[in-house]
């Protein structure tokens, strides 16, 4: 009978489960590309294939080789600017000019197309680009607060706050994308100034 060599770790041990990334660690890692693309580390080709790549990628092992040769290597959490970090929703992310064209689009959508026009390019944003995600992401949550806020002034209409509050969200909502689609053009990292965002980064 074979007697299994204590001082060997077991298969269950040698195996430690990775953290997967949040969207967050995937913008970390897209600026540092997009750093090095400017300064002329990457070419177009190289840029994009790695972006896409870091879109897809599932854990830390699968973005550190992106990043191991352009000396900004994702370290763990805690580290500014890394992956396992919390991207402050402030900072503006860097972004080329279509990526400001196309969330510029996503503000104005509101006007044509509400909850349709952010929906569908925060959908299909999540492996394009952080800061049209970001963008669409803010402009849905926007609308999103102006249904609750028009649906609850109409039932507490006898109320004055509902009121007020509605009041605002029904001139947010004819003024603010517009000023919003300006400041994406100019690659702003616009915040609507509201007080409830059902949806948030992770």
């Amino acid at each position: 009978m074979a007697v299994r060599d204590r001082r060997q770790p077991t298969r269950r041990h040698q195996e430690q489960p990775q953290v997967r990334l949040t969207h967050a660690d995937r913008d970390a890692v897209a600026e540092i590309l997009r750093e090095a693309y400017s300064v002329g580390q990457l070419d177009e080709q190289e840029f994009d294939e790695r972006l896409d790549h870091a879109m897809r990628a599932r854990v830390r092992a699968d973005v550190e080789p992106l990043t191991r040769d352009l000396g900004a290597v994702p370290a763990g959490p805690g580290t500014p600017g890394t992956p396992g970090t919390t991207t402050d929703l402030r900072t503006p992310l860097p972004s080329t000019p279509v990526e400001r064209v196309v969330a510029a689009c996503t503000h104005a959508g509101s006007y044509f197309f509400p909850f349709v026009a952010p929906l569908l390019i925060f959908l299909v944003s999540d492996r394009y680009s952080p800061y049209v995600r970001r963008q669409a992401m803010e402009a849905l949550n926007f609308q999103l607060f102006c249904l609750i806020a028009g649906v609850g002034g109409l039932l507490l209409f006898f109320l004055v706050l509902p009121f007020l509050v509605t009041l605002y969200a029904v001139v947010g909502a004819l003024c603010l994308p517009a000023v919003a689609s300006v400041a994406a053009l100019r690659g702003k990292n616009w915040r609507y100034p509201m007080f409830l965002r059902l949806l948030k980064d992770d």
